[in-house]
Protein backbone atom coordinates (compact mmCIF):
# COMPACT_ATOMS: atom_id res chain seq x y z
CA UNK A 1 0.00 0.00 0.00
CA UNK A 2 1.39 3.43 -1.00
CA UNK A 3 0.46 6.45 1.34
CA UNK A 4 -0.60 8.50 -1.46
CA UNK A 5 -3.75 5.98 -1.14
CA UNK A 6 -4.89 7.65 1.79
CA UNK A 7 -4.07 11.12 0.74
CA UNK A 8 -7.07 13.17 -0.94
CA UNK A 9 -7.10 16.74 -2.59
CA UNK A 10 -9.10 19.48 -4.34
CA UNK A 11 -7.82 18.68 -7.25
CA UNK A 12 -7.70 14.66 -7.17
CA UNK A 13 -10.03 11.68 -6.79
CA UNK A 14 -9.54 9.37 -4.33
CA UNK A 15 -11.81 6.42 -5.86
CA UNK A 16 -11.90 3.34 -7.69
CA UNK A 17 -14.19 0.53 -9.14
CA UNK A 18 -13.65 -2.98 -9.54
CA UNK A 19 -16.23 -4.72 -11.76
CA UNK A 20 -15.79 -8.29 -11.91
CA UNK A 21 -17.35 -11.09 -13.91
CA UNK A 22 -18.77 -14.52 -12.04
CA UNK A 23 -15.89 -16.52 -12.30
CA UNK A 24 -16.21 -20.23 -12.24
CA UNK A 25 -12.38 -21.51 -12.49
CA UNK A 26 -11.10 -25.35 -12.46
CA UNK A 27 -11.10 -28.64 -14.43
CA UNK A 28 -13.35 -29.36 -16.85
CA UNK A 29 -15.48 -26.29 -15.65
CA UNK A 30 -16.48 -25.81 -19.31
CA UNK A 31 -19.48 -28.25 -18.80
CA UNK A 32 -21.36 -25.81 -17.17
CA UNK A 33 -21.68 -23.45 -20.15
CA UNK A 34 -24.82 -25.05 -20.46
CA UNK A 35 -25.95 -24.07 -16.75
CA UNK A 36 -24.94 -20.73 -17.15
CA UNK A 37 -26.52 -19.87 -19.87
CA UNK A 38 -29.58 -21.24 -18.99
CA UNK A 39 -29.29 -19.39 -15.20
CA UNK A 40 -28.41 -16.02 -17.75
CA UNK A 41 -31.95 -16.94 -19.54
CA UNK A 42 -30.17 -17.58 -23.35
CA UNK A 43 -32.29 -19.49 -25.60
CA UNK A 44 -30.78 -18.06 -28.74
CA UNK A 45 -27.37 -18.14 -28.40
CA UNK A 46 -24.61 -17.01 -30.35
CA UNK A 47 -21.17 -19.19 -30.39
CA UNK A 48 -18.40 -16.84 -31.52
CA UNK A 49 -15.20 -19.46 -32.14
CA UNK A 50 -11.66 -19.06 -33.34
CA UNK A 51 -12.03 -21.04 -36.41
CA UNK A 52 -8.74 -23.16 -35.68
CA UNK A 53 -11.18 -24.48 -33.04
CA UNK A 54 -14.39 -25.40 -34.35
CA UNK A 55 -13.60 -29.11 -33.96
CA UNK A 56 -11.54 -28.64 -30.98
CA UNK A 57 -12.57 -30.53 -27.40
CA UNK A 58 -13.67 -27.32 -25.58
CA UNK A 59 -16.03 -26.35 -28.80
CA UNK A 60 -17.64 -30.23 -28.89
CA UNK A 61 -18.56 -29.72 -24.83
CA UNK A 62 -19.49 -26.35 -24.91
CA UNK A 63 -21.93 -27.32 -27.81
CA UNK A 64 -22.99 -30.30 -25.98
CA UNK A 65 -23.62 -28.76 -22.54
CA UNK A 66 -25.89 -26.07 -24.68
CA UNK A 67 -27.90 -29.07 -26.40
CA UNK A 68 -28.64 -30.38 -22.95
CA UNK A 69 -30.26 -27.75 -21.50
CA UNK A 70 -32.13 -27.08 -25.01
CA UNK A 71 -30.67 -23.82 -26.42
CA UNK A 72 -30.94 -23.03 -29.32
CA UNK A 73 -27.42 -21.77 -30.92
CA UNK A 74 -25.34 -21.01 -34.15
CA UNK A 75 -21.85 -20.68 -34.34
CA UNK A 76 -19.77 -17.75 -36.11
CA UNK A 77 -16.00 -18.03 -36.75
CA UNK A 78 -15.69 -15.08 -38.62
CA UNK A 79 -12.57 -14.20 -35.80
CA UNK A 80 -8.93 -12.81 -36.92
CA UNK A 81 -6.62 -13.20 -34.35
CA UNK A 82 -5.38 -9.23 -33.61
CA UNK A 83 -9.03 -8.30 -34.35
CA UNK A 84 -9.73 -5.60 -37.36
CA UNK A 85 -12.34 -3.14 -37.59
CA UNK A 86 -13.27 -4.17 -41.25
CA UNK A 87 -13.16 -7.45 -39.75
CA UNK A 88 -15.18 -6.96 -36.61
CA UNK A 89 -17.96 -5.14 -39.00
CA UNK A 90 -18.02 -7.91 -41.45
CA UNK A 91 -19.03 -10.16 -38.54
CA UNK A 92 -21.78 -7.82 -37.52
CA UNK A 93 -23.04 -7.51 -40.93
CA UNK A 94 -23.54 -11.88 -41.09
CA UNK A 95 -25.34 -11.58 -37.72
CA UNK A 96 -27.19 -7.95 -37.32
CA UNK A 97 -30.30 -9.99 -38.91
CA UNK A 98 -30.14 -13.00 -36.54
CA UNK A 99 -32.40 -13.49 -33.58
CA UNK A 100 -29.47 -14.02 -30.50
CA UNK A 101 -30.57 -13.13 -27.01
CA UNK A 102 -27.21 -13.88 -25.51
CA UNK A 103 -22.89 -14.79 -26.57
CA UNK A 104 -20.40 -17.36 -26.03
CA UNK A 105 -17.26 -17.13 -27.16
CA UNK A 106 -14.82 -19.89 -26.88
CA UNK A 107 -10.79 -18.59 -27.50
CA UNK A 108 -8.01 -16.36 -26.83
CA UNK A 109 -8.49 -13.04 -26.05
CA UNK A 110 -9.23 -12.25 -29.77
CA UNK A 111 -12.74 -14.15 -29.78
CA UNK A 112 -13.72 -12.74 -26.45
CA UNK A 113 -13.22 -9.26 -27.82
CA UNK A 114 -14.97 -10.13 -30.99
CA UNK A 115 -17.78 -10.99 -29.30
CA UNK A 116 -17.75 -8.30 -26.62
CA UNK A 117 -17.81 -5.65 -29.90
CA UNK A 118 -20.36 -8.12 -31.62
CA UNK A 119 -22.35 -7.81 -28.90
CA UNK A 120 -22.68 -3.76 -28.29
CA UNK A 121 -23.18 -3.46 -31.77
CA UNK A 122 -26.15 -6.17 -31.79
CA UNK A 123 -27.49 -4.40 -28.69
CA UNK A 124 -26.64 -0.68 -28.63
CA UNK A 125 -26.92 1.81 -32.00
CA UNK A 126 -24.01 3.21 -33.31
CA UNK A 127 -20.95 3.00 -35.31
CA UNK A 128 -17.66 0.82 -33.91
CA UNK A 129 -15.84 3.77 -34.43
CA UNK A 130 -18.44 5.90 -31.99
CA UNK A 131 -17.15 3.64 -29.23
CA UNK A 132 -13.28 3.60 -29.77
CA UNK A 133 -11.80 5.61 -27.17
CA UNK A 134 -10.62 9.05 -28.03
CA UNK A 135 -9.02 10.42 -29.61
CA UNK A 136 -8.98 7.70 -32.31
CA UNK A 137 -12.68 7.56 -31.54
CA UNK A 138 -15.65 9.37 -30.34
CA UNK A 139 -16.03 7.22 -26.80
CA UNK A 140 -19.28 7.44 -26.51
CA UNK A 141 -21.33 4.80 -23.60
CA UNK A 142 -23.61 1.98 -24.83
CA UNK A 143 -27.09 3.14 -24.36
CA UNK A 144 -28.25 0.26 -22.68
CA UNK A 145 -27.06 -2.77 -21.10
CA UNK A 146 -25.50 -5.27 -23.10
CA UNK A 147 -27.01 -9.37 -23.76
CA UNK A 148 -25.48 -11.67 -21.48
CA UNK A 149 -22.14 -12.97 -22.66
CA UNK A 150 -20.66 -16.61 -21.09
CA UNK A 151 -16.47 -16.26 -22.22
CA UNK A 152 -14.81 -19.17 -22.56
CA UNK A 153 -10.93 -18.46 -22.73
CA UNK A 154 -8.58 -20.93 -24.33
CA UNK A 155 -5.18 -19.11 -23.64
CA UNK A 156 -3.53 -17.98 -20.70
CA UNK A 157 -2.86 -14.27 -21.25
CA UNK A 158 -4.80 -11.45 -22.31
CA UNK A 159 -7.36 -11.94 -18.93
CA UNK A 160 -10.20 -10.65 -21.14
CA UNK A 161 -12.54 -13.01 -19.86
CA UNK A 162 -12.07 -10.63 -16.99
CA UNK A 163 -11.96 -7.30 -18.45
CA UNK A 164 -14.07 -4.36 -19.67
CA UNK A 165 -12.19 -3.57 -22.82
CA UNK A 166 -11.92 -4.69 -26.43
CA UNK A 167 -9.05 -4.40 -28.20
CA UNK A 168 -8.92 -3.59 -32.25
CA UNK A 169 -7.03 -2.21 -35.17
CA UNK A 170 -7.73 0.99 -36.93
CA UNK A 171 -6.99 -0.78 -40.34
CA UNK A 172 -6.61 3.21 -42.35
CA UNK A 173 -4.29 4.48 -39.29
CA UNK A 174 -2.52 0.97 -38.94
CA UNK A 175 -2.92 1.42 -35.06
CA UNK A 176 -4.66 -0.33 -32.36
CA UNK A 177 -7.12 1.29 -30.00
CA UNK A 178 -10.03 -0.21 -27.23
CA UNK A 179 -13.15 0.24 -26.18
CA UNK A 180 -13.70 0.49 -23.19
CA UNK A 181 -16.84 0.39 -20.71
CA UNK A 182 -18.13 -1.80 -17.85
CA UNK A 183 -21.09 -3.13 -20.16
CA UNK A 184 -18.48 -5.01 -22.41
CA UNK A 185 -17.30 -7.30 -19.62
CA UNK A 186 -18.35 -10.99 -19.83
CA UNK A 187 -21.38 -11.89 -17.03
CA UNK A 188 -19.48 -15.25 -16.91
CA UNK A 189 -16.12 -16.22 -17.14
CA UNK A 190 -15.68 -20.17 -17.53
CA UNK A 191 -11.99 -20.78 -17.38
CA UNK A 192 -10.70 -24.30 -17.46
CA UNK A 193 -6.88 -24.97 -17.48
CA UNK A 194 -7.36 -27.74 -19.87
CA UNK A 195 -8.28 -26.04 -23.08
CA UNK A 196 -4.96 -24.43 -23.11
CA UNK A 197 -3.05 -28.07 -23.57
CA UNK A 198 -3.37 -27.77 -27.34
CA UNK A 199 -1.66 -24.37 -27.17
CA UNK A 200 1.31 -24.14 -29.83
CA UNK A 201 4.67 -23.24 -27.87
CA UNK A 202 4.76 -19.60 -29.21
CA UNK A 203 1.13 -19.07 -28.32
CA UNK A 204 2.01 -20.41 -24.94
CA UNK A 205 4.98 -17.92 -25.11
CA UNK A 206 3.42 -14.78 -26.27
CA UNK A 207 0.10 -15.32 -24.25
CA UNK A 208 2.05 -15.61 -20.89
CA UNK A 209 4.14 -12.91 -21.63
CA UNK A 210 1.18 -10.89 -21.79
CA UNK A 211 0.39 -11.72 -18.32
CA UNK A 212 3.44 -10.33 -17.34
CA UNK A 213 3.07 -7.03 -18.57
CA UNK A 214 -0.51 -6.41 -17.79
CA UNK A 215 0.81 -7.34 -14.15
CA UNK A 216 3.88 -5.16 -13.93
CA UNK A 217 2.29 -2.68 -15.69
CA UNK A 218 -0.69 -2.30 -13.69
CA UNK A 219 1.98 -2.60 -10.37
CA UNK A 220 3.68 0.08 -11.55
CA UNK A 221 1.64 2.59 -12.95
CA UNK A 222 0.18 6.07 -11.61
CA UNK A 223 -1.75 5.99 -8.29
CA UNK A 224 -5.46 6.06 -8.69
CA UNK A 225 -5.18 8.52 -6.09
CA UNK A 226 -3.19 10.70 -8.61
CA UNK A 227 -6.32 10.74 -11.15
CA UNK A 228 -7.81 14.20 -12.30
CA UNK A 229 -10.75 14.85 -10.06
CA UNK A 230 -13.62 14.39 -12.05
CA UNK A 231 -17.17 16.37 -12.07
CA UNK A 232 -19.37 13.55 -12.36
CA UNK A 233 -19.12 9.78 -11.21
CA UNK A 234 -19.96 8.59 -14.59
CA UNK A 235 -16.70 10.29 -16.00
CA UNK A 236 -14.67 8.38 -14.02
CA UNK A 237 -12.39 5.97 -16.38
CA UNK A 238 -12.73 2.36 -16.85
CA UNK A 239 -8.83 2.08 -16.07
CA UNK A 240 -8.05 4.28 -12.61
CA UNK A 241 -4.30 3.97 -12.38
CA UNK A 242 -2.90 0.99 -9.49
CA UNK A 243 -4.90 0.24 -6.41
CA UNK A 244 -4.03 -2.10 -2.87
CA UNK A 245 -6.19 -4.51 -4.58
CA UNK A 246 -4.84 -4.54 -8.21
CA UNK A 247 -0.96 -4.92 -6.89
CA UNK A 248 -2.28 -7.71 -4.71
CA UNK A 249 -3.50 -9.77 -8.08
CA UNK A 250 -0.59 -8.07 -9.50
CA UNK A 251 2.27 -9.61 -7.41
CA UNK A 252 0.87 -13.28 -7.38
CA UNK A 253 0.53 -13.72 -10.80
CA UNK A 254 3.70 -11.99 -11.41
CA UNK A 255 5.40 -15.09 -9.45
CA UNK A 256 3.31 -17.23 -11.36
CA UNK A 257 4.64 -16.27 -14.47
CA UNK A 258 8.13 -16.60 -13.54
CA UNK A 259 7.62 -19.83 -12.11
CA UNK A 260 5.36 -21.66 -14.60
CA UNK A 261 5.65 -20.23 -17.92
CA UNK A 262 8.91 -22.00 -19.36
CA UNK A 263 7.28 -25.01 -18.03
CA UNK A 264 4.22 -24.47 -19.63
CA UNK A 265 6.27 -23.22 -23.33
CA UNK A 266 8.67 -26.31 -22.85
CA UNK A 267 6.19 -29.52 -21.41
CA UNK A 268 2.38 -28.19 -23.22
CA UNK A 269 1.07 -31.34 -21.18
CA UNK A 270 2.02 -30.40 -17.46
CA UNK A 271 -1.51 -29.46 -16.19
CA UNK A 272 -0.12 -27.99 -13.28
CA UNK A 273 1.76 -25.05 -15.38
CA UNK A 274 -0.87 -24.53 -17.38
CA UNK A 275 -3.51 -24.55 -14.15
CA UNK A 276 -1.66 -21.79 -12.43
CA UNK A 277 -0.59 -20.07 -15.66
CA UNK A 278 -4.36 -19.62 -16.32
CA UNK A 279 -5.04 -18.60 -13.36
CA UNK A 280 -2.06 -15.89 -13.36
CA UNK A 281 -4.14 -14.88 -16.28
CA UNK A 282 -7.02 -14.67 -14.75
CA UNK A 283 -5.63 -12.59 -11.93
CA UNK A 284 -3.96 -10.35 -13.85
CA UNK A 285 -6.75 -9.28 -15.98
CA UNK A 286 -8.51 -8.46 -13.03
CA UNK A 287 -6.29 -6.62 -11.52
CA UNK A 288 -5.44 -4.77 -14.71
CA UNK A 289 -9.21 -4.59 -15.65
CA UNK A 290 -10.06 -2.14 -13.13
CA UNK A 291 -5.84 -0.34 -12.80
CA UNK A 292 -4.90 -0.06 -16.11
CA UNK A 293 -2.01 -0.91 -17.98
CA UNK A 294 0.82 2.20 -19.61
CA UNK A 295 3.82 2.20 -22.03
CA UNK A 296 4.56 -1.20 -23.25
CA UNK A 297 1.15 -1.61 -24.14
CA UNK A 298 1.02 2.01 -25.92
CA UNK A 299 4.19 0.93 -27.82
CA UNK A 300 2.61 -2.20 -28.53
CA UNK A 301 -0.45 -1.29 -30.35
CA UNK A 302 1.14 0.79 -33.11
CA UNK A 303 4.05 -2.31 -33.33
CA UNK A 304 1.22 -4.45 -34.06
CA UNK A 305 -0.77 -2.33 -36.48
CA UNK A 306 2.08 -1.61 -38.73
CA UNK A 307 4.48 -4.93 -39.00
CA UNK A 308 4.43 -5.51 -42.78
CA UNK A 309 6.01 -9.52 -43.24
CA UNK A 310 6.48 -10.16 -40.16
CA UNK A 311 5.01 -13.77 -37.96
CA UNK A 312 6.27 -16.06 -35.57
CA UNK A 313 6.12 -19.76 -35.99
CA UNK A 314 2.48 -21.14 -34.88
CA UNK A 315 0.95 -18.28 -36.53
CA UNK A 316 0.48 -19.06 -39.89
CA UNK A 317 -2.71 -17.04 -40.45
CA UNK A 318 -1.49 -16.12 -44.35
CA UNK A 319 -1.00 -12.29 -43.16
CA UNK A 320 1.60 -10.42 -41.14
CA UNK A 321 1.12 -10.33 -37.65
CA UNK A 322 2.64 -9.55 -34.20
CA UNK A 323 1.23 -11.11 -31.62
CA UNK A 324 -0.30 -8.73 -28.30
CA UNK A 325 1.83 -10.84 -26.31
CA UNK A 326 5.47 -10.13 -28.44
CA UNK A 327 4.20 -6.69 -29.53
CA UNK A 328 4.35 -5.15 -26.11
CA UNK A 329 6.88 -7.61 -24.49
CA UNK A 330 9.65 -6.23 -26.38
CA UNK A 331 9.48 -2.72 -25.59
CA UNK A 332 8.77 -3.42 -22.01
CA UNK A 333 12.38 -4.26 -21.23
CA UNK A 334 13.45 -1.34 -22.67
CA UNK A 335 10.85 0.67 -20.68
CA UNK A 336 11.29 -0.81 -17.52
CA UNK A 337 14.68 -0.33 -17.54
CA UNK A 338 14.06 3.66 -18.09
CA UNK A 339 10.89 3.78 -15.69
CA UNK A 340 12.46 2.03 -12.94
CA UNK A 341 14.30 5.01 -11.37
CA UNK A 342 11.46 7.04 -11.31
CA UNK A 343 9.75 4.39 -8.57
CA UNK A 344 12.70 2.42 -7.27
CA UNK A 345 10.38 0.65 -4.12
CA UNK A 346 7.83 -0.53 -6.85
CA UNK A 347 10.44 -2.06 -9.73
CA UNK A 348 12.24 -3.26 -6.30
CA UNK A 349 9.05 -5.30 -5.38
CA UNK A 350 8.87 -6.16 -8.69
CA UNK A 351 12.43 -7.60 -9.05
CA UNK A 352 12.08 -9.37 -6.26
CA UNK A 353 8.77 -10.97 -7.29
CA UNK A 354 11.05 -11.98 -10.15
CA UNK A 355 14.24 -13.65 -7.94
CA UNK A 356 16.51 -11.09 -8.93
CA UNK A 357 18.33 -8.48 -6.80
CA UNK A 358 18.32 -4.41 -7.44
CA UNK A 359 20.27 -3.09 -4.58
CA UNK A 360 21.34 -0.33 -6.33
CA UNK A 361 19.21 2.08 -9.03
CA UNK A 362 21.37 1.05 -11.64
CA UNK A 363 21.66 -2.56 -10.78
CA UNK A 364 18.08 -2.60 -10.66
CA UNK A 365 17.47 -1.05 -14.18
CA UNK A 366 19.90 -3.36 -15.68
CA UNK A 367 18.90 -6.68 -13.90
CA UNK A 368 15.51 -6.00 -15.01
CA UNK A 369 16.96 -5.47 -18.50
CA UNK A 370 18.67 -8.38 -18.56
CA UNK A 371 16.07 -10.73 -16.85
CA UNK A 372 13.62 -9.68 -19.71
CA UNK A 373 15.84 -10.16 -22.91
CA UNK A 374 16.85 -14.21 -21.02
CA UNK A 375 13.42 -14.82 -20.82
CA UNK A 376 12.56 -13.81 -24.23
CA UNK A 377 15.83 -15.69 -25.92
CA UNK A 378 14.30 -19.11 -23.71
CA UNK A 379 11.16 -18.42 -25.27
CA UNK A 380 12.45 -18.22 -28.83
CA UNK A 381 10.87 -14.45 -29.08
CA UNK A 382 12.95 -11.78 -30.88
CA UNK A 383 14.71 -8.91 -28.38
CA UNK A 384 14.86 -6.24 -30.97
CA UNK A 385 11.80 -4.26 -33.28
CA UNK A 386 14.83 -4.96 -36.16
CA UNK A 387 14.06 -8.57 -35.86
CA UNK A 388 9.95 -7.99 -36.73
CA UNK A 389 11.03 -5.64 -39.55
CA UNK A 390 11.44 -1.97 -38.13
CA UNK A 391 14.12 0.67 -38.96
CA UNK A 392 14.56 4.33 -37.89
CA UNK A 393 12.46 4.81 -40.20
CA UNK A 394 9.71 4.08 -38.68
CA UNK A 395 9.86 5.80 -35.35
CA UNK A 396 7.89 8.85 -36.00
CA UNK A 397 4.84 7.01 -37.02
CA UNK A 398 5.34 4.66 -34.07
CA UNK A 399 5.43 7.65 -31.89
CA UNK A 400 2.70 9.19 -33.36
CA UNK A 401 0.84 5.86 -32.95
CA UNK A 402 1.83 5.47 -29.12
CA UNK A 403 0.76 8.96 -28.06
CA UNK A 404 -2.78 8.59 -29.50
CA UNK A 405 -3.21 5.92 -26.75
CA UNK A 406 -3.67 8.93 -23.96
CA UNK A 407 -5.92 6.65 -21.41
CA UNK A 408 -2.84 4.23 -21.19
CA UNK A 409 0.09 6.86 -21.11
CA UNK A 410 -1.69 8.74 -18.54
CA UNK A 411 -1.34 6.05 -16.40
CA UNK A 412 2.68 5.74 -16.79
CA UNK A 413 4.85 6.59 -13.55
CA UNK A 414 6.14 9.68 -15.21
CA UNK A 415 5.29 12.30 -18.01
CA UNK A 416 5.48 10.59 -21.04
CA UNK A 417 6.64 12.91 -23.73
CA UNK A 418 7.85 12.63 -27.84
CA UNK A 419 11.56 12.53 -27.48
CA UNK A 420 11.08 9.71 -24.64
CA UNK A 421 8.82 7.70 -26.73
CA UNK A 422 11.12 8.15 -29.84
CA UNK A 423 14.30 7.34 -28.04
CA UNK A 424 13.01 4.03 -26.08
CA UNK A 425 12.19 2.93 -29.98
CA UNK A 426 15.40 3.81 -31.21
CA UNK A 427 16.92 1.78 -28.34
CA UNK A 428 13.89 -0.94 -29.09
CA UNK A 429 14.91 -1.37 -32.54
CA UNK A 430 19.07 -1.70 -32.48
CA UNK A 431 18.91 -3.21 -28.99
CA UNK A 432 20.83 -0.49 -27.14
Amino acid sequence: MRSSDIVITPFTDAVFSINLPYVKFGLESTRDVGYEAKRLGMKHALVVIDPRLERSEAAKVVLAALQAEDISHETLTMVRVEPEDTAVMSAFRAIEQKSVDGFVSIGGGSTIDTAKMLNLLVSSSGELLDYVNPPIGRGKSPSVPLKPHIAVPTTAGTGSESTSVAILDITRIKVKSGISHRYLRPDVAIIDPLNTLTLPPMVTASSGLDVLNHAIESFTGRPYSAQQKVAHPSQRPVYAGSTPVGDIFAMQSIQWVEQYLRRAVSQPFDVEARYYMMLGASVAGIGFGHAGVHIPHAMGYPIAGMVREWAPRNYDFGYPISPHGISTAIPAAYVFRHLAQFDIERFRQVAMALNISGDTVRSLRENLFDYYLSLLKTLGIPTTLRELGFTAQDIPKLVEGTLAQQRLIGLAPTEVTEDQLARLFDEAIVGA
